[in-house]
């Protein structure tokens, strides 16, 4: 039956994804709003649904360091292994206005969630700076949009009623939060009927299992060639993480949200350094090849094994750490400059 639940999710997922790119794309041309924006807001928000869900829980049962962990996985997730695994699939076209606006709008909130919760705790000011921000974001976001109608994408069928695009967001955004929940706990009974541990059903399917939309709907979106809302439902995803979720959460939280010693020090400085990683990478001819996606898959990959590494003791993490340290990083920096060299030379 375990099994049957998670195929069932599974097919949620991709059809509610198809449903919510759908709406989405003719929403935003029934609107007169670009698709872009629709996939920083409407989509990322839909998206990022488990993730709420998750951390208010969390925030509700006292376990704040859940609700930032929680946040702070799925940001270093969205990026490295949904941005390079769509890149992979099809080279991610990068808009002007995610290059010169919304990227380093994501690396600004970044920094700010990393130096609120520096001292270990992110209080109920501090969570209501961020939910302010958020409502201010959106805001601009849609009169910027409706301002800026994006002429280009009148390709798509806007003859049916509004009404029926709001209905497929609706669809969509339900099963694509129904399909992760049944994926999730389906994976987790399978996962200890093996006998796998409790930190690595955290450390993996959890937080990979509240991702689990994003991936979907990035990787529709790819396929039916919508790479503004691809590239847009990471970026709004993670600024919807960090604003909503951790502000929403951290309001509930009677006494805040409180991060441990490994959240401060490796964690957060990883997911501050994932978004900077974004802002020369797209600067770089305004896509993202096959071969940057393929590095982002990689250092998520890295990250991965050595969080399992160290939850369970295991002797290849000092090594891999180095590995890292002295032979990816270096080669990541490589590329990032070859890209650049490559693009100026374009340009000259």
């Amino acid at each position: 039956m375990v099994y049957l639940l998670l195929v069932v999710g599974l097919v949620l997922l991709i059809y509610g994804a198809d449903c919510l790119v759908k709406g989405a794309a003719r929403l935003a041309l029934t609107a007169g709003i670009p698709s872009l924006v629709v996939g920083l807001t409407v989509v990322a928000f839909g998206t990022s649904a488990p993730e709420l869900a998750v951390s208010i829980g969390a925030a509700f049962s006292g376990e704040t360091e859940m609700a930032i962990a929680n946040v702070v996985g799925s940001n270093i997730f969205n990026v490295l292994f949904i941005l390079g695994l769509a890149a992979m699939l099809s080279p991610l076209i990068i808009s002007k206005q995610l290059i010169k606006q919304d990227v380093p709008m994501m690396i600004a909130i970044s920094a700010l969630v990393y130096w609120l919760v520096s001292d270990g705790l992110l209080s109920r000011l501090d969570a209501c700076i961020l939910v302010v921000l958020l409502i201010s974001y959106t805001v601009f976001l849609f009169v910027q949009g409706k301002n800026n109608p994006d002429q280009e994408e009148a390709q798509e069928d806007i003859s049916a009623p509004w009404w029926h695009n709001i209905l497929w967001l609706l669809v969509g955004v339900v099963l694509l939060v129904v399909g992760a929940n049944l994926l999730v706990n389906s994976a987790v009974a399978i996962a200890k009927a093996f006998g796998v541990s409790e930190a690595v059903i955290g450390l993996t399917i959890i937080a990979i299992g509240t991702s689990l939309p994003e991936v979907v709907t990035s990787i529709v979106a790819t396929v039916k060639g919508q790479r503004d809302i691809a590239v847009g439902n990471v970026i709004g995803s993670n600024v919807f993480n960090l604003l909503a979720v951790l502000g929403v959460a951290g309001v509930i939280a009677p006494e805040g949200l409180a991060a441990n010693a490994q959240l401060v020090s490796l964690d957060l400085p990883i997911m501050l350094g994932v978004a900077l990683l974004c802002a020369p990478l797209f600067f770089t001819g305004a896509t993202l090849s096959r071969a940057e996606g393929a590095t982002f898959f990689l250092l998520y990959l890295l990250y991965t094994s050595y969080l399992i590494g160290v939850a369970l003791s295991l002797n290849y993490t000092a090594s891999l750490a180095n590995m890292t340290l002295y032979g990816v990083l270096p080669v990541t920096l490589a590329l990032v400059l070859f890209s650049l060299q490559r693009d100026l030379r374009q340009q000259s």
